[in-house]
C-alpha cells in the first residue's frame, strides 16, 4: 500500500482566504487515493479542493495508522462523531449555524429567557482555565440539571421540537448522508456523542437527511413524554460537556420508536466496545476525550477548525491527525474512510 503526500499550491483558493496564507503550517498536504466510493463527484476536482482544506501534522504517521486499520478490517472499526459543528455546519447561508440545543424554542418566552440566563452565567464557567475539573464538573452538572428542570417546568412539546427544527439555521455538512451509506454498507457502526438533546438531534437527522441509518445511534440526554406529547421527564443519567464519551454509552437510553432504526438496542454496546479501531470527528480539541472510555488500538482523529483558523490551526495540527478548515465538506472523511476499508494492499 502506498500514499501519496505532496505540496498542493493556490491551485484551488477556498472562500474565505487563500491557502498560500497557511502553508507555513503545512508543507505537504495529503492525496489519499480514492477508489471504491465516488460519491457522485468529479474526484480530480475534489481531490484539488481537499488539498487546499486539509491539513496533517505527520503524513508517515497518518499513513502507518490507516494501514493498521486497514489490516485489522472494518469489523473492528467504529466512527465517533460530535454533532454540532462537526457533521453540521459552522455556517449556514452566511450566518452562523445553530445548534442542535440553541435553536430550541420553547414556545414559552419566560421560560426561553430563564434558560438563556443559566447560559450567559455558566458558559464562561465551562472554559475557565482557573477552575478545576471536578469542580468545573459539578458546576455542568447543575447547569444541565437546571436547564432540563426548566423543559419540564416550561410545559416543552414534542410540537414545540418539530417547529424550532423546521424553522432553525441549522444544516448538515455535504457528504454526510454519503458518508453514513459508506459506513452503513460496510456495517460500521456510528455513535454520535452530543451533551445536548437526543431527541432534537433525531429530529434534525429526519428532517434534514430525509433518510435513516440502521448503523447511526446517538448517546445524549433522552426526553420523556407523556400522551399528550408534554416533557415529564429525562431518561437515563445526565450526560453533559465533560462526560460526552464511551463511558456514557451505559447512561443512553433507547430511541424513541417514532425514530425508526436510527439506533439499534442498547444490548449492542458490548460488541461496539469490541471494536477497537476508531474514527474519531469533532470540532474542539476537547472533542478527543469521546474515545475516553474505550481500549482502543488504533485511532484517526479528524478535527474541524471552522473559525479563528489563524489563531487555532497551529494546536488543531498537533492535536488531530488529520484537520479540515474552512467549515469544509465530508468529501475528505469518506475519502479517507474508503482507504482504511480498502482490501488493496
Amino acid at each position: 500500500m502506498s500514499y501519496y503526500f505532496q505540496l498542493q499550491h493556490s491551485i484551488f483558493r477556498p472562500r474565505h482566504f487563500p491557502f498560500h496564507r497557511f502553508s507555513h503550517y503545512n508543507n505537504f498536504s495529503p492525496r489519499i487515493p480514492f477508489s471504491s466510493f465516488s460519491c457522485g463527484k468529479d474526484l480530480e476536482m475534489e481531490d484539488t479542493k481537499q488539498a487546499s482544506e486539509m491539513v496533517v501534522g505527520d503524513p508517515a504517521l497518518l499513513e502507518k495508522k490507516i494501514d493498521s486499520i486497514r489490516l485489522a478490517g472494518p469489523h473492528k472499526l467504529q466512527v465517533i462523531a460530535d454533532f454540532d459543528a462537526t457533521l453540521t455546519k459552522f455556517w449556514v447561508n452566511g450566518t452562523r449555524g445553530l445548534s442542535s440545543h440553541g435553536l430550541l424554542q420553547q414556545g414559552n418566552p419566560e421560560y426561553d429567557a430563564k434558560r438563556q440566563q443559566l447560559y450567559d452565567y455558566y458558559h464562561p464557567l465551562e472554559f475557565s482555565p482557573t477552575i478545576g475539573l471536578e469542580e468545573k464538573t459539578k458546576l455542568m452538572e447543575e447547569w444541565w440539571g437546571k436547564t432540563h428542570g426548566l423543559l419540564v417546568e416550561g410545559g416543552l412539546t414534542y410540537e414545540s421540537i418539530r417547529k424550532s427544527v423546521a424553522d432553525a439555521n441549522i444544516s448538515f455538512r455535504e457528504g454526510v448522508v454519503e458518508l453514513f451509506e459508506f459506513l452503513e454498507e460496510r456495517d460500521i457502526p456510528v455513535l454520535i456523542f452530543s451533551a445536548g438533546l437526543a431527541d432534537i438531534i433525531e429530529e434534525v437527522l429526519r428532517s434534514k437527511l430525509n433518510k435513516t441509518f440502521k448503523n447511526v445511534r446517538i448517546v445524549s440526554n433522552r426526553m420523556v413524554f407523556d400522551d399528550d406529547g408534554h416533557l415529564v421527564s429525562f431518561k437515563g443519567k445526565l450526560i453533559h460537556s465533560l462526560n460526552k464519551n464511551e463511558h456514557a454509552l451505559d447512561m443512553a437510553a433507547p430511541v424513541h420508536e417514532q425514530s425508526g432504526d436510527l439506533n439499534g438496542p442498547s444490548d449492542e454496546n458490548d460488541s461496539v466496545k469490541k471494536r477497537t479501531n476508531v474514527l474519531l470527528l469533532g470540532d474542539h480539541i476537547g472533542d478527543l476525550g469521546m474515545s475516553d472510555g474505550l481500549n482502543y488500538e488504533t485511532r484517526i482523529s479528524v478535527g474541524f477548525l471552522n473559525h479563528n483558523i489563524e489563531n487555532s490551526i497551529s494546536c488543531y495540527r498537533d492535536a488531530f491527525d488529520v484537520v479540515f478548515v474552512n467549515d469544509a465538506p465530508m468529501w475528505g472523511v469518506i475519502k479517507l474512510a474508503s482507504q482504511m476499508c480498502s482490501s488493496e494492499s
